[in-house]
């Protein structure tokens, strides 16, 4: 299978090449990121003039770049699996769209042990009704966008079996309310990512936690997903949970 690797000269994408070169059968046959550095495979700025050279488009860029990642991905019917994080509402529309015309997978998390996580937070939201609800994540002094994707995911697996408000952060003099999820973030020194939900009720705490110790997890659940989106036809928006066959 052909790859392009979008954001190919990022720490993640550097992560995803050195795994799919040591560790799969797969071509990365072009890299397109924000500058050039010199590979195996064929490196670009931008997606302008690029045909159809891949099967499927792996993207760990930045979100600014979804307009020309998914013009490039309709012009050349190019399957894309979005790693990328931090969309806008806009972005997030175009991505919608896009999956009108080709496959789309997109997720917070590409990690098989935070997609069971999240199934086992809607199932403790399920059993623990009525308790106060709470989600810190941890990750490096780098990354750029809060909370983080995943930390939306645990957030949306609550509200699916309940409806809260979000409260980002506490400070000052404020009172919890019912109904409310807090959700927290903090960034420092080079933690891969760490996210944690507690159910605190009445005499007694319940917390579920993952700890990544590697990004390679990352790049190997990217890849599952690009080989999975590779063997579909129908264009639509796909999620790590139909990656997994998780009902």
């Amino acid at each position: 299978m052909r790859v392009l690797l979008s954001g190919y000269n990022g720490t993640m994408g550097q992560v995803l090449k050195n795994y799919i070169q040591d560790s799969t059968d797969l071509e990365i046959v072009v890299g397109v990121g924000r500058e050039l550095l010199e590979e195996k495979f064929p490196t670009y700025t931008s997606y302008e003039g690029l045909e159809k050279v891949a099967d499927v488009i792996i993207d760990f860029s930045h979100h600014a770049g979804t307009a020309s990642l998914v013009e490039y991905a309709k012009r050349t019917a190019t399957k894309v699996v979005i790693a990328t994080t931090g969309h806008t509402t806009e972005e997030l529309e175009l991505i919608d769209e896009l999956a009108t015309h080709v496959g789309v997978v997109y997720a917070g998390n590409y990690s098989l042990g935070v997609n069971v996580l999240v199934e086992l937070v809607k199932k403790a939201s399920e059993l623990l009704l009525g308790y106060d609800i709470e989600v810190i994540e941890k990750h490096h002094n780098k990354k750029v966008d809060a909370p983080s994707g995943t930390a939306k995911m645990l957030v949306d697996a609550v509200k699916d079996v309940e409806d809260y408000n979000r409260v980002y952060g506490r400070h000052g003099d404020m009172k919890r309310q019912e109904k409310e999820i807090g959700i927290h973030a903090v960034r420092g020194g080079t933690i891969v990512g760490e996210h944690e939900v507690i159910f605190a009720g009445e005499d007694e705490v319940i917390e579920i936690k993952h700890t990544a110790l590697s990004k390679k997890m990352f790049a190997k659940g990217s890849v599952t997903a690009a080989q999975w989106l590779n063997s579909v036809e129908e264009p639509r928006l796909y999620s790590m949970k139909d990656v997994l066959g998780i009902e």
